[in-house]
């Protein structure tokens, strides 16, 4: 069984840890895209989640938390090899290519993943309401992309980075999946460190030995890791674990239609990233379809973040 809270307590806490997931989760492709203006991609990911797994880690173990041992220490570092090595290494490869705000659009297309996957693993099957949310989703991500295509040179980059974003939705999903039929006694807090230290791991090698750009150390870049690590890993990851523990799934899972929203703004603050009418019509229209599928492709569920 795993650890978890009867969700009921209302408190204002839950609500604030809520609220920062929305905010935090949100501000992390800005982190991100600033970030790689000093640290290469894999070096970045593997500095992020080293750190940020290794301080919530230590800190489990002075409060003496429980840590897993044998299968379940190894299921939840594989879990987090997907989840994180896998998702997140894409968002940030992606994010070389692609604006940090299409990136957060598109990255919403994660739960027609998850209902899929679910379906040809032996879960649920898709309900035709379901595949019909889906179709309409995938069309709003077909407008977002249109403009850009039409150029032969921008539009070979958006596509590049709207495939690897798949990569990692379906490495993502298949790890929350994954995760989900693992037994765990673990706190979900202790899980989520081990998988960023395991990630980080994993993902060590790749910058070793993937060539790269050089680490180019300027202010803005060292400040956007710092914030990634503390914001966007430790702070972000314990307030959704909190706010998961104490709200309903269905009231803490409006998250993701915050982040985009937050990240597009940013973008275009930071960065003058183009956002005009025919990308919020795309986004209303993905947003509309991922309600489609979260209502009608299953039971509502909640897993581990990859932001």
């Amino acid at each position: 069984m795993r650890h978890r809270v009867p969700a009921g307590t209302h408190s204002t806490a839950a609500y604030l840890a809520l609220v920062s997931v929305c905010f935090f989760w949100g501000t992390t492709y800005l982190g991100i895209r600033m970030a790689l203006e000093s640290f290469p991609p894999m070096l970045l990911v593997s500095l992020r989640f080293v750190t940020s797994g290794s301080i919530l880690l230590i800190a489990a173990v002075l409060k003496g938390a429980r840590l897993p041992r044998g299968r379940e220490l190894w299921s939840t570092a594989f879990t987090g090899i997907l989840l994180l090595g896998g998702g997140n290494a894409c968002l940030v490869i992606a994010e070389t290519w692609i604006p940090s705000g299409l990136a957060a659009l598109i990255i919403t297309l994660s739960p027609f993943w998850m209902v899929g996957f679910e379906a040809v693993l032996g879960g649920e099957r898709l309900h035709r309401t379901a595949i019909i949310g889906m179709l309409v989703g995938l069309a709003g991500a077909a407008l977002l992309v249109s403009a850009d295509i039409a150029d032969a040179t921008i539009g070979a980059v958006t596509l590049k980075g709207f495939l690897v974003l798949q990569l990692g939705n379906a490495c993502w999903t298949f790890g929350s999946i994954w995760h989900r039929r693992q037994p765990a006694q673990a706190h979900p807090i202790v899980a989520g460190a081990i998988q960023q230290l395991a990630a980080g791991l994993a993902v060590a090698p790749f910058a070793v030995l993937v060539p790269e750009h050089a680490v180019m150390p300027t202010f803005r870049g060292i400040a956007a890791l710092v914030y990634l690590i503390i914001f966007g890993s430790i702070v972000g990851y314990s307030s959704y674990i909190y706010a998961l523990m104490h709200l309903p799934v269905a009231v803490v899972s409006i998250y993701p239609y915050i982040n985009p929203v937050v990240a597009v703004i940013l973008g275009w603050v930071f960065y003058r990233e183009h956002f005009g009418l025919q990308d919020a019509v795309a986004m209303v229209i993905i947003f509309a379809g991922v309600a489609v599928v979260k209502r009608y492709g299953g039971k509502s569920r909640s897993d581990a973040p990859s932001d």
